[in-house]
């Protein structure tokens, strides 16, 4: 099959499911933009407290019905969906009939601000952030290493901060013990958990702040200059128009796949709940789905776990997909497979990530060039923003940036030196500071690069893709030093494993949103910040509030990990130029991904895009492949056979099978928060999503 890769495009060009203009007709002219609005703000709190308080108790508490690991958090289009059938349902007729009311409905402007800032904080909340590092906030290292002495954390547990860090035993006891959620609201116990909590939250708004402030410095270029497409905001996007119209629920295909996602998950949720009625499976972690297990012979058993799963709404995103990054994303995926049985062939024998096929060393070097080749692609447009900060001049109008290109200047010198001062206040070292959030917003900028231009389903980055690692292959772990490796601990939740939850996407896709929708992005700017601030103080109240009722549950059990990690490089020092074959690796993963770009720009046929490399290295495609796989091959025939019109049909069939999927899978999570009541053994419902 000959897949023809698909180049950047204009959004509008993806498809606008519901569009009203006829041929030849006019679009109205584009409104003023609106500010973002005190009562968007006001009701915002209350359903981040709610979201932040689901995410936690049934991703974090009971590890199950994960809304986050999806680039499109399923939560956050279900609170959405339910205001725009509030609005349509309840504020808008009564504003027709009564006079008073005629202001009541929330317009698009609103519906996505609350739903931006709802994002944002469910982001600080999820499975691959703030899960993992409340826990470690919460004394885990000094808790558990005082019940098992043999631990040996006494060796790193003196450089953690007194400010940063809760150490009092009698606090902590409560605390892994779960023994009441009515002694946390006792003045000693607020008062030991306000000092880092607060500090936390403070570090959380800054690193925040440092991101916006480069989305602000690229955010023209990639959207106005390159039109990159941000897939991932076109169905919140069509649900919000006009504050939602009644054109989106009249669609017939729409319909069509919104009663087959719904369908699916309401059949099997009452499958799950009664074993005697046979599931539809789809989950990836149905045993007969493991393709590992068909391969028992040397060397072909390398391959090891091979999920296929067939989530329904993975597919229905996949289609929104470019197919070069689809086909990429599931052919690296069974490439990176093909490189383990080559290893097991050749004899050479694999320990950890350290050894061949290095997969996680190529990942680091095809995310560096990714950066970089976008830096660079973009660089005429950042000479002419240096312009206007250092001389305020030149050509850029900056009037309706979401900050003027100065102020973002020196709002990210003023966020950038509080992060430093907090880490030097911390112990670590200036270089080492610099270095470790250097590589962190290299990635970021990364991954924010390839969400904004090909919305993968998810951009899982797990195998220890951050900073330490890196450092210690280059500098070994003497170099880098052992306090500020025991520190580096505390920065787990946001560079430590995974990214699906990367608030810095979601900032840029917000912009995307409010340029869109015809909100004033000076105010989304100041919305994020917002988002952030509650975002993270939400979390953290919500994880410290379970578990002072659940105790150790599986949250504070994904700790585990960084913590022996650090033990084994103070009992184990690697010293600099060590592993030489793991640093090539990174130089040949870049060099991978620049001859991928290379190639993509000298020939329109060629199909592979480095994004599907760099993803599919490190697990970041497990959950998901055979999906894309089934969706690319769909997209291919409809285009292939149907061309344009088919098309147009086909796309809001996908919608509806997204949101059919979410608004009754989330239900049946819902159900289960409310069905507990506060109990510490969950009452388990169907999980449709993969986490």
């Amino acid at each position: 099959m000959s897949i023809q890769p698909e180049r950047r495009a204009d959004p509008t060009s993806l498809y606008d499911p519901f569009a009203s203009l006829q041929p030849g007709q006019q679009p109205a002219p584009i409104p003023r933009p609106r500010g973002v609005t005190l009562r968007a703000l006001v009701i915002s709190i209350p359903l981040v407290i709610v979201n932040c308080f689901w995410v936690i108790q049934v991703e974090g508490i009971w590890h199950t019905n994960h809304m986050t690991a999806m680039s499109l958090f399923w939560n956050t289009v279900f609170f959405l969906f339910l205001l725009v059938v509030f609005n349509l349902t309840v504020l808008k007729p009564l504003s027709q009939r009564c006079s008073f009311a005629r202001n009541w409905p929330f317009n698009q402007g609103e519906l996505i601000t609350i739903y931006v800032i709802m994002t944002i904080a469910t982001a600080l909340a999820g499975h691959d952030s703030l899960q993992l590092g409340i826990p470690g906030v919460g004394g885990f290292p000094i808790w558990y290493q005082s019940q098992q002495s043999s631990l040996g954390w006494d060796k790193f547990n003196h450089f953690y901060p007194d400010w940063l860090i809760v150490k009092d035993l009698d606090v902590l006891r409560v605390y892994h013990e779960g023994l009441g959620t009515h002694l946390l609201y006792t003045r000693y116990h607020l008062i030991t958990w306000a000092i880092p909590v607060l500090w936390w939250c403070a570090f959380i708004v800054a690193l925040g702040t440092v991101m916006i402030c480069l989305n602000v410095f690229i955010r023209k270029q990639w959207m106005e200059n390159e039109k990159l497409s941000y897939p991932i905001v076109q169905l919140p996007m069509a649900m919000s128009e006009n504050g939602g119209t009644l054109s989106f629920f009249r669609n017939k295909p729409f319909w069509m796949g919104f009663v087959a996602g719904a369908g699916l998950n309401l059949y099997n949720g009452i499958a799950y709940l009664y074993p005697a009625i046979p599931l539809i499976p789809v989950r990836h972690d149905y045993p007969p789905y493991n393709l590992g297990q068909y391969f028992p012979t040397y060397p072909w058993n390398a391959v090891g776990w091979m999920p296929m799963p067939l989530y329904p709404f993975i597919i229905a995103l996949g289609y929104f997909l470019p197919l070069d990054l689809s086909f990429s994303l599931w052919f690296f995926y069974l490439f990176t497979k093909m490189m383990l049985v080559f290893t097991a062939a050749a004899g050479i024998e694999q320990v950890g990530q350290h050894t061949f096929p290095y997969q996680t060393h190529q990942s680091f070097g095809a995310w560096f060039m990714i950066f970089f080749m976008a830096i660079y692609t973009a660089r005429g447009h950042l000479k002419l923003v240096w312009q206007k900060i250092a001389y305020n001049r030149g050509p850029l109008d900056d009037s309706q940036e979401p900050m003027r290109y100065r102020t973002a200047f020196f709002a990210f010198l003023a966020a950038s030196g509080f992060l430093i001062y907090f880490c030097l206040r911390s112990g670590m070292s200036l270089g080492v500071i610099l270095v470790f959030f250097g590589i962190f917003y290299i990635l970021s900028v990364g991954i924010t690069r390839i969400s904004a231009e090909l919305g993968p389903p998810a951009h899982e980055m797990a195998g220890n893709m951050n900073a330490p690692f890196l450092m210690s292959l280059f500098a070994g772990t003497t170099g880098v030093g052992i306090q500020n490796l025991t520190m580096m601990t505390m920065f787990w939740w946001f560079q430590g494993r995974g990214y699906r939850t990367h608030p810095m996407p979601c900032q840029l896709e917000a912009f995307k949103m409010s340029q869109q929708g015809g909100v004033n992005m000076k105010g989304m700017g100041a919305a994020m910040i917002f988002a952030m601030l509650i975002g993270g103080l939400f979390s953290f109240w919500a994880a410290i509030h379970l578990q002072y009722n659940a105790g150790a549950n599986v949250m504070t059990a994904h700790n585990w990990g960084q913590y022996q990690w650090l033990k084994a490089q103070i009992d184990n020092p690697q010293q600099v130029h060590k592993n030489l074959g793991g640093m090539y690796a990174v130089g040949f993963g870049a060099i991978a991904a620049y001859s991928m770009m290379w190639m993509r720009m000298k020939f329109l046929w060629w199909p592979f895009h480095p994004a599907g490399y760099a993803i599919s290295l490190t697990f970041g495609a497990e959950y998901y492949w055979s999906c894309l796989l089934i969706s690319s091959v769909i997209k291919f025939l409809v285009l292939r056979y149907g061309g344009y019109k088919l098309n147009r049909a086909v796309m809001p069939f996908m919608f509806g099978l997204i949101l059919g999927e979410y608004i009754i899978g989330a239900g049946w999570s819902f159900l289960s928060i409310l069905l507990n009541s506060g109990r510490v053994i969950n009452f388990r419902t169907y999980d449709f999503a993969p986490g």
